[in-house]
């Protein structure tokens, strides 16, 4: 079985590369910007035909929030434009596609856990990029499967995590903001529930159930506690202090709820989900080796 992955620099895509270690018998094609320009769509289509690729998984995604705000062009082209063509170009070839997208199509306003068929509502160029790409996807494959998630951190890339280490060890103090709650998700953990998809989905192709699904750990948090957690976590001394999203202007809106219920993927594929402490004492961890 063959897998085409894109945006494969960025933190899910080198998580499923460590991942597709444990998948010998199965073919991985990883690209990125450098070998394959997913917003060209006679490039697309070629390489399709050229692969033949059983799976698709799209993690290749325009994430600079606030940069989206001035850069609309180049954030449309990638969350929007980009997810479409692929989705075209699998259902012309047979392949299955898996779209990454986000928590921030809701507006934030929710005050319960989020399911797959509430109102979007999203706030700024990024939230409305990718929205857009959901959609696209859809419209030109029906057979798509949608994987919305949040507060995505890995050893690998940028991230929170880092910064939040960063600022622990050169710092005796930091503000976070306490208003905003979501879940943190380990990148680790959604590559390994994306790859239990296409195994389940292998095995059984009945079982490929496409449409939107939501996945992050379990739990909720604000910033403030998930910088608590990693300075616990890490053995780092640093006073964490709230404060409110005003203190730290941003040129995008940051969803002010966005907890997703994974309840439809956990039933659909049987998969199971760590609590996002535990991922996060992992992902420490391994940092720390």
């Amino acid at each position: 079985m063959k897998l085409l992955i894109t945006g494969a620099y960025g933190q899910l895509g080198n998580e499923i590369k460590v991942l597709a270690e444990n998948y010998r018998e199965w073919e991985f094609i990883f690209t990125d910007v450098d070998s394959l320009d997913i917003t060209n769509g006679n490039a697309v289509i070629d390489f399709f035909y050229e692969t033949i690729p059983d799976f698709v998984i799209n993690c290749a995604a325009y994430t600079a929030v606030d940069k989206a705000e001035t850069d609309i062009e180049t954030a449309y082209r990638i969350n929007s434009i980009a997810p479409g063509i692929m989705a075209n170009a699998a259902k012309q070839t047979g392949a299955k596609m898996i779209h990454i997208s986000t928590d921030y199509v809701f507006g934030g306003k929710a005050f319960r856990p989020l399911v797959e068929t509430d109102e979007v509502n999203p706030e700024g160029v990024y939230a409305k990029s990718k929205l857009a790409g959901e959609q696209n996807c859809m419209k030109e494959n029906p057979d798509t499967l949608v994987i919305r998630t949040s507060w995505m951190y890995s050893t690998f890339g940028n991230n929170f995590v880092k910064t939040m280490l960063r600022s622990g060890m050169e710092r005796s103090s930091v503000n976070v903001i306490f208003d905003q709650t979501g879940t943190p998700t380990y990148a680790a953990d959604l590559a390994e529930a994306i790859l239990n998809i296409i195994l389940i989905s292998k095995k059984e192709p009945e079982k490929f159930v496409p449409g939107i699904y939501h996945y992050s750990n379990e739990g909720m948090a604000s910033w403030y506690d998930f910088s608590k957690a990693i300075f616990e976590i890490a053995g780092i001394d640093c006073m964490v202090f709230p404060v409110l999203s005003e203190a730290f202007p941003t040129l995008a809106k940051r969803p002010e709820y966005s907890v997703l219920d994974k309840s439809k993927i956990k039933n659909t594929f049987g998969i199971n989900i760590p609590f996002w402490r535990d991922s996060l004492k992992i992902c420490i961890n391994k940092m720390e080796r």
